[in-house]
């Protein structure tokens, strides 16, 4: 037979998927692995759905997604980032964030091109590059930078293959978010490289400390070389309806809608009108969510704080919370494994994120308090038979 494509090589499971695999079978898991709130859909959301499935909403949509949609999301860009997006050119709806990630970087990588990528950093981002056949590049982000790009170090890792850089903020894995400062700094970079940039801003509405996020598509120069990704998937609690959307240069949309024709033709027709209800109705349960991660942070940052050989970076934003093992001596996969067989829970090892996230956990408290108090009792015991 012949051989498969190489990046069925190149791209593999990440350790997340280990992890799950190493519990199958256990009993009395406590589980902080999976990046979702643990909330239902909002029933307005819920609701508006099945009124479109009544009224007929069966069919292929545009490409580009249903244009109230588009509307819609043009509008939020307006009130949240300031920017006024052309629904018609500038705006697209895509099956979650992921795919905007995935069709975007399609359509700017030709083979052997470079994308920096934050070391930590969401796994799929260098999965995708690969399947561009393009490399990642990672820069080093430190809890001394509040995990976001030191500038000069992200200025160094350019070279003439470069064609641009991703901005997380607030970011998986860390929570940590990217000042105006900084972003300024990467501003005038990308400007001066002729470099895109990919502004991932799914958890833009789970900040926490009255923190608001700055996109980098706001400072001046950048709405041109900026795609501003976000989803409904953590906001609005709408993981499996899979809409996501993402605004920016008509060029780069336009391309990316003539990809998608090619890849799921469109989104979900009934999903996109759930959509609409969850832009555009009550935002309160958006808020409610907001609230409640906000309890569980302060409770896991004071928790960690307690426990010897461990420290905790408050996030900023998103629902993860990046723990340093550095203390034990052991990797992130050594810890996550040992601490999986002696007391039944479940984290994220940090090399799942990058070399550098080694010296890490990701743990998400997208879950109910009880089990937040007890893995955390859990991890406390772990640690203390270690002293």
């Amino acid at each position: 037979m012949k051989a498969l494509s190489k990046a069925t090589h190149t791209v593999t499971n990440s350790p997340i998927r280990k992890m799950f695999n190493l519990a199958v079978g256990m009993k009395d898991v406590v589980s902080f692995t999976v990046g979702e709130p643990d909330f239902n859909t909002p029933d307005n959301i819920v609701e508006a759905c099945v009124t479109a499935l009544r009224n007929g909403a069966h069919h292929y949509t545009q490409n580009a997604g249903i244009l109230p949609l588009r509307e819609a999301v043009s509008d939020k860009f307006e009130r949240s980032l300031g920017l006024r997006y052309d629904p018609q050119s500038e705006v697209m709806i895509t099956s979650g964030g992921m795919e905007a990630l995935f069709l975007a970087l399609r359509v700017l990588l030709d083979s052997g091109d470079e994308f920096i990528l934050p070391d930590p950093s969401y796994t799929n981002y260098s999965r995708m590059v690969y399947l561009c056949d393009a490399e990642p590049v990672w820069v080093k982000c430190t809890p001394e930078n509040g995990f976001a790009y030191d500038p000069a170090d992200l200025e160094a890792a350019i070279t003439p293959k470069t064609k641009g850089f991703v901005v997380n903020s607030p970011s998986n894995p860390t929570g940590g978010t990217t000042g105006l400062e900084t972003l300024k700094a990467l501003a005038e970079i990308a400007k001066k490289h002729d470099l895109w940039v990919l502004s991932d801003e799914v958890y833009d509405q789970l900040v926490y400390e009255g923190e608001k996020p700055v996109s980098i598509a706001t400072l001046p120069g950048m709405r041109e070389r900026t795609l501003v990704i976000n989803s409904f998937s953590k906001a609005y609690a709408m993981t499996g309806w899979r809409v996501g959307y993402c605004a920016g240069p008509a060029d780069l949309i336009k391309n990316m809608i003539m990809f998608q024709e090619n890849v799921c033709a469109c989104v979900n027709t009934a999903a996109q009108y759930a959509a609409i209800e969850a832009l555009t109705g009550p935002q309160d349960k958006v808020e409610e969510m907001r609230r409640v991660f906000a309890e569980r942070r302060a409770y896991v940052v004071d928790a960690f704080s307690k426990i010897e050989g461990l420290k905790c970076y408050a996030p900023k934003g998103a629902f993860y919370a990046f723990i340093d093992i550095t203390s034990t001596g052991l990797t992130s996969e050594e810890f996550a494994k040992a601490l999986l067989q002696e007391e039944q829970v479940i984290v994220v090892p940090g090399i799942a994120f990058g070399t550098y996230g080694d010296q890490f956990i990701r743990l998400c408290f997208a879950t109910a308090m009880d089990n937040i108090q007890e893995g955390i009792r859990r991890i406390a015991h772990f640690m203390e038979k270690r002293r």
